[in-house]
C-alpha cells in the first residue's frame, strides 16, 4: 500500500505478521483528515452477530467534513457468510470517497471475499508475511531506526533468540531498550543480554550453533535451559561433531570413501538406501540364525530407558567439550 496518492475503494491486510498489520492500518487512519476526522473512521471487529445491513450503511456513508472515510474491520477471517457475501456485492460499486480495510491473519486466496478484494486493483492486497530465520536479524536492525537507535548484527540474532520471532514484540522490546539508552546510541549484544529476560524456548539448533562457534560461555548457558531427552541432545551433539569432521576433512582436499561417510553418519545420496536395504537385510539373518549383534537384540525396547541412564549426562558432557576443543 503506498504511503501518497490516491487510495482504492478497499484493502486486504493479510499475513500472521501483526505489527505489518498494525503499520499498515495506521498508514490508513493516518489518510483521514480534516476538522471531524473522527467522524470518518469507523472500526469493527468481526463476529458471528455482526450485521450486514449496518456494515453496508457505514460503506456507504459519505465522509463529513473531509474527503476519504475509512472503515477498518479486523479478524475479517471471522466474517459471517451473510456479511460476507454482502461486502462482495458491494465491491462491484463501491462507494468512492469510501476505502474499506479489511483485516485478516490469513485468509484462502480461492475464497469469494479474497478474490472480490484482489479485483479492486494490483495494490488492493497487502501482503504480510512473517519473517522467520535469517531474514529476522536484519529487519530487527532496521526496526530499530524507526526508534533512534541502531543495533549490531549480534545484537539483532541474541534479541531474536531471547524474544522470538514476534515481530510485535521485537519492537516493543527495541522501544525499551531505546529508552534505556535515552533515545540515541547502539545496542550491543552485551546490553540485550543485561537487559532482556529469554522469553523464548531455546532450540537444539541454537545451541549447536553457538556450540560450533566455540563460546563456551554461551554455550553453557543454553545447555542449562534446554528441556527434553539428554539421549536426543547426545545424537544432535555427535552429529554435529561428524558433519565438522566431514567438512574439515573436504577442505583438506580429503574426499571420504562410502564406508567412512557411513561410519560418520552421512551415507552418499547415491549409496545411502541401497546401503541402509543390505544392512537391514544382514541384521534380519543374523537374527533368525541366532548371530545378532548386540544392539541388534536390545532393538525394539533397549533404547527406551536410556534417556534416564545416570551416567548420560556425563557422556553428553564429554561430546560438548569434545566439540569445544577438536581443532576443526
Amino acid at each position: 500500500m503506498a504511503e501518497k496518492g490516491a487510495l482504492l475503494p478497499a484493502y486486504l491486510i493479510v499475513g500472521p505478521d501483526e505489527l505489518k498489520r498494525k503499520q499498515a492500518v495506521a498508514r490508513l487512519r493516518a489518510r483521514v483528515d480534516g476538522p471531524l476526522a473522527a467522524f470518518n473512521l469507523e472500526e469493527l471487529v468481526a463476529s458471528g452477530d455482526m450485521d450486514p445491513v449496518e456494515v453496508l450503511a457505514s460503506l456507504n456513508t459519505l465522509p463529513m467534513g473531509g474527503d476519504r472515510r475509512v472503515v477498518v474491520i479486523e479478524s475479517a477471517e471471522k466474517l459471517p457468510k451473510a456479511v460476507s457475501e454482502a461486502i462482495v456485492d458491494y465491491l462491484s460499486s463501491p462507494n468512492e470517497s469510501c476505502t474499506l480495510a479489511l483485516v485478516a491473519g490469513t485468509l484462502a486466496k480461492s475464497t469469494r471475499l479474497y478474490k472480490a478484494v484482489a479485483g479492486v486493483g494490483s495494490r488492493s492486497v497487502v501482503d504480510c508475511s512473517a519473517k522467520k530465520g535469517r531474514d529476522l536479524p536484519p529487519y530487527v536492525q532496521k526496526l530499530a531506526q524507526a526508534h533512534g537507535v541502531s543495533i549490531t548484527a549480534d545484537a539483532a540474532r541474541e534479541l531474536v533468540a531471547r524474544v522470538g520471532e514476534s515481530t510485535t514484540m521485537l519492537d516493543t522490546q527495541l522501544g525499551s531498550l531505546a529508552a534505556l539508552l535515552g533515545g540515541s546510541g547502539t545496542i550491543s549484544a552485551e546490553f540485550v543480554e543485561a537487559s532482556v529476560a529469554r522469553v523464548a524456548e531455546v532450540k537444539p539448533w541454537e545451541f549447536l550453533d553457538v556450540l560450533s562457534a566455540r563460546d563456551v560461555r554461551r554455550a553453557l548457558s543454553l545447555h542449562r535451559l534446554l528441556d527434553g531427552s539428554a539421549l536426543g541432545l547426545l545424537s544432535l551433539v555427535t552429529g554435529r561433531l561428524r558433519a565438522l569432521a566431514l567438512r574439515a576433512r573436504g577442505r583438506r582436499g580429503g574426499r571420504p570413501r562410502a564406508r567412512e561417510a557411513g561410519l560418520a553418519g552421512e551415507e552418499p545420496r547415491a549409496l545411502g538406501a541401497p546401503l541402509r536395504r543390505r544392512r537391514a537385510r544382514g541384521a534380519s539373518r543374523r537374527v533368525r540364525r541366532g548371530r545378532a549383534r548386540p544392539q541388534e537384540r536390545r532393538r525394539g525396547g533397549g533404547h527406551h530407558g536410556a534417556a534416564h541412564h545416570p551416567h548420560l549426562r556425563r557422556v553428553t558432557s564429554f561430546s560438548i567439550v569434545s566439540l569445544l576443543l577438536h581443532p576443526y
